[in-house]
This record gives structure tokens, sequence and C-alpha cells, in this order.
């Protein structure tokens, strides 16, 4: 190289163009980091509720299902019978004395 050239004439401009784009390119990809990120969190959470939705209508359907037949008259006369009632004009019975179990 020339010394008595200026300093800026010195400067391998190609080298530092290329180094500036890097430079560049290495910031945009700093800055796709965080919502890359993020996105990613949000759908693996929006997968997880999705299965918590899905237990949770099942578990719906199963509650329908039984409020269904607790409403039947058939429950309904099963409960109280389980409770000790029984209807108007029955005759009820105490048994007494019977082995545990």
């Amino acid at each position: 190289m020339d010394a008595s050239l200026p300093f800026f004439a010195r400067i391998r401009w190609d080298r530092v163009g290329r180094w500036a784009l890097l430079g560049v390119v290495v910031v945009i990809l700093y800055l796709y980091i965080g919502p890359t990120v993020s996105l990613i969190q949000t759908w693996q959470e929006a997968g997880r509720q999705r299965e918590a939705v899905a237990e949770l209508k099942e578990r719906r359907a199963e509650l329908r299902e039984r409020r269904r037949q607790l409403l039947s008259p058939a429950a309904l006369e099963r409960e109280a019978r389980r409770l000790g009632m029984v209807k108007a004009g029955e005759r009820a019975y105490v048994v007494r004395g019977l082995p545990p179990g």
C-alpha cells in the first residue's frame, strides 16, 4: 500500500460493506428472536388449553347424563328409599340385629 494516500483512500470499502451488511443481518435476526419465542410459547399454551377444553366438554357430557339419570322417577324413588323414606300407605319395617356388612 501507498502510505502517501489519505486514510479513506486506503480503506477496503468492499470489506467494510460486507461487515456492515453482516451486522445488519445479525441485528434483524436478533429482533426476530423475541417474537418467535413468544409465538412458540403461545402456540404451546393454546394446545394445552385445547386439551383442557376437550376434557371439560367430556366431563360436562358425563354430568349431563348423570343429571338426566337422577331426574328420572326411578332414581328419585331409589334415593328416597336409601334415605329411609316410604310411600304414603306403605308400612315401614325396621330389622335389627343383622350382622355388619
